[in-house]
């Protein structure tokens, strides 16, 4: 069995508080463990996440202790980092021994089948200022100029104020456009040029939803879980969305 949530945004003081928000997704993962091959965080994870060399954001220790154990008992953990925890470089690998997948998307065989992962941010038609925002958060010498000059209380102090209002200004979720969605176009297209992927997994747009696909392929995005948890779920049966109960 295949676990995929998203976009839980631990940190952010909108909805539930985070700490309500970290130990419901703490439950969860500790009930999907139970007969997980792996489990995939696909991104936004963190709502605001940087590492210096030796300094990584406070708080997070139920998450944080929780992979640890996880991957201590042997179950894979992949984290794929999205636009608001991009700046997750080795800790997360080191010390809690997850699985950082660096690249946009990686393609997996999971269950007998060809699946496409990756956030999502990156993918498809974005206005100029979005190019050159998410260039500016992946240039090196951008990340090097922050770490080296920038004290850490600033950065956490400007990230968080940066997501916060970015999340006030929009809704958490987002009014789903069906086949005219730029992600879904992006797949349709790379489908096109890269035939057999029968699933593709993203988050970033906090809607629960799966879309057909020419030649039998779908689409899956994976939620969020902000306001109305979701996760996927993948065997040798299908792939499936998944509500899960904020109540115990």
């Amino acid at each position: 069995m295949y676990y995929f949530a998203s976009d839980i945004h631990l940190g952010l003081k909108v909805g539930q508080t985070h700490a309500t928000r970290e130990r419901l997704f703490v439950r969860w993962l500790d009930e999907v463990s139970a007969d997980a091959e792996a489990i995939f965080l696909v991104g936004d994870v963190f709502d605001f996440w940087y590492e210096y060399r030796r300094v990584v954001p406070k708080g997070f220790t139920r998450l944080l202790g929780k992979l640890s154990e996880l991957t201590d008992r042997g179950v894979a953990v992949h984290f794929f980092p999205g636009n608001h925890d991009l700046w997750a470089f080795d800790y997360l690998q080191t010390e809690c021994g997850v699985v950082l997948h660096r690249a946009d998307y990686e393609i997996l065989a999971l269950a007998g089948k060809r699946v496409f992962i990756g956030h999502g941010d990156v993918f498809g038609k974005r206005g100029r200022g979005g190019r050159l925002l998410s260039r500016v958060f992946r240039s090196r010498a951008i990340q090097w100029v922050f770490s080296t000059f920038v004290h850490p209380n600033a950065a956490m102090r400007f990230g968080h104020w940066w997501s916060g209002s970015n999340r006030k200004a929009k809704p958490i979720r987002h009014a789903f456009r069906g086949a005219e969605e730029p992600i879904v176009r992006f797949a349709s297209d790379f489908l096109k040029e890269h035939p057999g992927i029968d699933l593709f997994v993203c988050g970033h747009i906090h809607c629960a939803e799966i879309v057909p696909l020419a030649g039998g392929s779908r689409i899956a995005f994976l939620g969020e879980w902000i306001d109305r948890p979701t996760y996927g779920k993948l065997d040798q049966n299908g792939f499936t969305l998944n509500s899960y109960p904020t109540t115990s």
